[in-house]
């Protein structure tokens, strides 16, 4: 707000004693008129009277101003504490500043009990999504035992998407904690891709999907934990979306990473929107398991190490995405 915004504002809340005072004032003109006193000497001292009021509304503005500019500089700080606010100068003042605080310390103390609710919730999942681990791998080793592929062919994939669900959720909690476990090394994506790949072997093989890939030996600075979720979700993303067809890896560049495949593509409304959380698109709707996280936690996994996402696609002709890494300064 302007300072005259604020000097009319200030007129406006003291109306009361500023016009009670103009009144004492004309007041005591017309009984001086009524006592045949001079005009002369009547408007001499109105207009003493009217210049005193008036310095007496600067200098009450002025204690007023610097009193606001002290509150504008204090917003920064009122979340954490309350030192900034000035000092009270009247009972008036030092109530509202009691109330200030009342609600203020009501506010911490609220605040408290919601993050220990969000910590004990955090904890109590990342140890649920631990312990759900065990039984889905002794399902896992009961449905290995059973005799024939045919006869455990649908539960072996529906436990494997639960499988995926489980890691997703842990991750999603790993990635807004506080700390989040990154380490960071030269390492060489072929032992990534191949960890990812050999995860979905399997799914490659029932969906009757051609793996086109080649040794990129190529070496990045990333976190190898990390970049295997990444591959994976979009090597998931791959297979569902790819009736049949190929699926290509590649290296483009030094730096780019390139997941190719010939699958039904993505809308081009859809394409600004695929990173946003819960966003699922034409195709999402379709299938109806589809969640809309695992774009988001690749773009936000890949923004916290520093390396860059693209995506490119085309409906009815496949989608390409491009994992791009920093170039090492020795490769500049």
């Amino acid at each position: 707000m302007s300072d005259i915004k604020l000097f009319f504002s200030f007129l406006k809340a003291n109306a009361g004693w500023l016009f009670f005072s103009l009144f004492l004032g004309f007041m005591m003109d017309a009984v001086m008129l009524l006592n045949q006193i001079p005009l002369y000497e009547v408007v001499y001292g109105m207009g003493i009277c009217l210049f005193l009021l008036a310095v007496m509304v600067l200098f009450c503005f002025l204690k007023f101003l610097r009193g606001y500019r002290k509150l504008l500089e204090a917003e920064g700080s009122i979340a954490i504490t309350l030192d900034g606010l000035k000092q009270p100068e009247n009972r008036m003042e030092e109530e509202y500043c009691k109330l200030l605080a009342i609600v203020f310390h009501a506010k911490i103390e609220e605040q408290n009990r919601s993050e220990q609710r969000m910590r004990d919730f955090k904890e109590y999942f990342t140890m649920w999504v631990h312990q759900i681990k065990t039984p889905i791998s002794a399902m896992r080793l009961l449905l290995q035992d059973k005799s024939g592929e045919a006869d455990r062919t649908e539960e072996l994939d529906e436990l494997f998407r639960m499988e995926q669900y489980v890691e997703m959720a842990l991750q999603y909690m790993r990635l807004d904690a506080e700390s989040t476990d990154f380490l960071l090394r030269r390492m060489n994506l072929d032992s990534a891709i191949k960890e990812s790949v050999h995860k979905y072997a399997r799914m490659f093989i029932r969906k009757k999907i051609k793996l086109e890939y080649t040794d990129v030996n190529a070496y990045v600075l990333t976190d190898e934990k990390w970049i295997v979720f990444v591959i994976e979700q979009i090597l998931s993303n791959a297979i569902k979306y790819t009736p049949d067809g190929v699926v290509s890896i590649f290296m483009e560049k030094e730096n780019v990473l390139v997941i190719e495949d010939t699958g039904i593509g993505i809308c081009e409304e859809d394409l600004p929107r695929i990173f946003e959380k819960g966003y699922t698109g034409y195709n999402g709707h379709a299938d109806k398991r589809s969640t809309g996280i695992g774009l988001f936690l690749c773009s936000k996994i890949l923004k916290k190490l520093s390396h860059g996402i693209k995506i490119e696609s085309e409906p009815g002709k496949g989608t390409k995405v491009f994992l791009m890494f920093p170039v090492e300064k020795d490769q500049i």
